[in-house]
């Protein structure tokens, strides 16, 4: 069908003043070629299997929300209700009591009806009309056995039925086995869903099975077929001279790479020089994936599933194979590497003056470490002075430009917040050794700032030559969510300033400044960061709110995120002069794909990093039990208060548990207040607790409050 159909129809079904139309009068309507009406037919009612259209019993085309239904994803609780996120923008979701699931299982897609419409504070709730789409085909779980049957109990406790499982299906799972379950036949009413074990994974607690459940409970892949590693060996020869004819040869420029110790696949390297007019000349010299990567190849069919890699601790999860990502594309030093280059002059006021994007051949001089080049910058370490003499000058130049870029970035109102990051380390039998904070230094925020300036200027650079693109969006925040949390800081004396409508991130900014080193800034950054949408990857280039940037994209990083991958291709077909008008309309439909897929698994890949992290931390504090710590209130729900330790470790004080009195939860405050003591407790407040529980199959800690500790 016709590029942009969908958008055309659904435009004119959601439109307020559309009367409903049988598929014949859309026929007409759309000017469908009476050779293609059966594929329109057959494209409109795909549509309403999918629950994006709905269908009268007088066989009108409508949407479900004009007729009173509206369509989501179905999220369950452990207790049995469950909420339906809509797929509109609502300000609320609906809530579904356990006796209206109608066999909805999490994820599912449904449509849903409400039946008592939402009150003040109160949610609407409703029932689920039908299950539209079953989202979970395998779920991941304990296998528990009996004589004639067994049964898997979900790892996710949102999966509140058990999966029931023939004797013929136990595949020579035994109790207590970490387990992989495909769902052969989904609940109906009194019945659980049956399933059949298709992989063993291992003993439950051991560190293997509990990783390996973490990635398959998130649908991560994870070995590469042998026609994928049989490509990439295929493709990994060495450089042509024909190659490098076509090529600017930069391999006698000081170019160097900057990463962490551990890194193994360094895809961005850099180069920097003063010019006489005082500017810089900043060179970003990114590995060209694409020479290796071809469109429609396995490799690249393969890259575009998996669309980032997944940084599990000591595990990763790569897009790439490890002949690609650690071999020939990583700039490692004193190699000659492929690269697609951004040259750009940079003025003293962190302007880029001038920029060029060439095809490039370069040879890293050093491979730096971010710890080598800090204490360059920070420590003046006479023995790393000493060793890297030939690059002091670049060390000290790119201290200057970054700090003249994070000040043009503040000045324009970017919105960065310094929450902490965990650094979990492992002993060699990969057990905890400690977890901390991980450190960013100078060197982290230099490569930061020249990855953002580079992002910034191709993402610009693409779109005024109006060339179909993947850019890297960050809407506006919505009109609700800030009047809430306009609200809330209106407690503590602050205001938004501006249209509520329309915020703009310097108003978010001065309130950051405001609030550094109060007592109130730990709960305003979290709410505020709560507030905010999340970043996804976009064909339309609707600005990065958070960056404050109109333009912004991802292109530094191809060995490891798709999206920078499919703009690296775009771009040399552009230098190339390949982008024929065919090419481009190509190009539209294959943007608007990358950057769903991409989104979707980049959301996959950070909860799995979550989870994992949440283990090992669970598995660190397992011998602390009754030890005593001092943290920060990070979060107040209804049912409790979370608690940040120095560490990031974070643990669950029960309000249940609470017995000196009786704690209500507060909504508007996020706070808790004891109903005969007044005692308060809000995110931000220090406070002294034991480590009274930790469950590591759940991945949850419990502390018990000592005591709040007054500032």
């Amino acid at each position: 069908m016709e590029v942009g159909l969908k958008e055309r129809l659904l435009g004119l079904i959601n439109d307020e003043h559309y009367n409903p139309l049988k598929k014949e009068e859309l026929a007409i309507i759309f000017d469908i070629h009476h050779t293609e009406i059966p594929m329109f037919y057959n494209f409109i009612d795909e549509m309403c299997e999918d629950g994006v259209l709905a269908k009268t019993k007088k066989g009108k085309i409508t949407t479900y929300r004009k007729l009173g239904y509206f369509v989501g994803k179905y999220i369950s609780h452990k207790k049995g209700f469950g909420f339906v996120e809509s797929d509109e923008e609502f300000t609320q979701d609906l809530f579904i009591p356990a006796s209206e699931t109608n066999t909805a299982m999490h994820n599912d897609k449904v449509l849903a009806q409400i039946i008592t419409e939402a009150t003040g504070n109160k949610r609407a709730e409703g029932t689920i009309v039908k299950v539209l789409q079953r989202e979970v085909t395998k779920v991941v779980g304990v296998f528990e056995p009996s004589k004639s049957f067994g049964f898997v109990v979900p790892d996710d406790k949102k999966f509140n039925k058990d999966i029931y499982i023939p004797k013929r299906y136990f595949s020579g799972a035994k109790k207590g086995d970490k387990v992989v379950c495909k769902i052969t036949i989904y609940p109906k009413e009194g019945r659980k869903p049956e399933g059949k074990i298709i992989e063993v994974l291992g003993e439950k607690g051991s560190k293997e099975a509990e990783i390996l459940s973490i990635i398959k409970s998130h649908g991560l892949p994870e070995e590469f077929k042998q026609k994928v590693l049989k490509e990439a060996e295929e493709v990994a020869v060495p450089i042509t001279n024909e190659e490098i004819e076509k090529r600017l040869d930069i391999r006698d420029l000081k170019i160097f790479t900057i990463d962490g110790e551990d890194a193994k696949d360094l895809d961005d390297a850099i180069s920097i020089e003063v010019l006489e007019n005082g500017n810089y000349k900043l060179g970003v010299h990114i590995a060209d994936v694409t020479h290796y990567v071809k469109e429609k190849g396995k490799l690249d069919k393969e890259a575009l599933k998996r669309a980032t890699s997944v940084y599990l601790v000591d595990t990763v999860i790569p897009m790439l194979p490890k002949v690609l990502s650690n071999g020939v594309c990583s700039l490692n030093p004193n190699e000659d590497k492929l690269t697609l280059s951004v040259f750009m002059e940079i003025d003293n006021n962190g302007k880029v003056i001038n920029h060029e994007i060439k095809e490039t051949i370069i040879n890293s001089k050093a491979r730096m470490t971010y710890t080598e080049v800090s204490d360059i910058l920070e420590k003046d370490d006479d023995t790393l002075k000493k060793k890297y003499s030939n690059l002091l000058e670049e060390f000290y130049n790119s201290q200057k430009l970054a700090k003249i870029l994070m000040k043009r970035r503040h000045q324009r109102g970017a919105v960065d917040f310094d929450f902490p990051e965990a650094k979990i380390i492992l002993n060699p039998d990969g057990t905890v050794n400690d977890i901390k904070h991980y450190e960013r230094r100078i060197s982290n925020k230099i490569i930061e700032e020249f990855m953002l300036i580079t992002n910034e200027t191709v993402a610009e650079h693409y779109f005024w030559l109006n060339i179909p693109f993947v850019y890297r969006i960050h809407e506006t925040p919505s009109s609700e969510k800030m009047q809430e949390l306009g609200k809330f800081i209106s407690t503590f004396g602050y205001t938004i300033k501006g249209d509520l409508d329309e915020v703009h991130p310097k108003s978010l900014q001065s309130i950051i400044e405001k609030i550094k080193g109060t007592k109130e800034e730990e709960i305003i950054s979290t709410i505020m960061l709560r507030s905010l949408r999340q970043a996804r990857y976009s064909p339309e280039c609707s600005g990065h709110f958070g960056l404050s940037a109109k333009y912004y994209s991802h292109f530094t990083s191809p060995i490891r995120r798709y999206p920078d991958l499919q703009i690296h291709r775009i771009i040399k077909e552009h230098l190339n002069n390949k982008l024929t008008p065919k090419r481009i309309q190509e190009l539209t439909q294959i943007v608007d794909y990358s950057s769903t897929i991409s989104s979707e698994q980049e959301r996959k890949a950070e909860l799995a990093e979550r989870d994992v992290k949440d283990y090992y931390k669970a598995v660190y504090m397992m011998d602390k039990v009754g030890e005593e710590f001092e943290g920060v209130v990070s979060s107040v729900t209804s049912f409790g208060i979370f608690v940040e330790l120095k560490n990031t470790v974070e643990g669950l004080i029960r309000l249940s548990d609470m017995k000196e009195d009786y704690y209500i939860f507060d909504e508007m405050s996020y706070t808790i207040i004891g109903e005969r003591t007044k005692k308060t407790y809000r995110i931000g407040d220090s406070v002294k607790i034991r480590v009274s529980k930790v469950n590591v199959d759940l991945k949850e800690i419990d502390f018990e409050i000592l005591e709040k500790i007054e500032n």
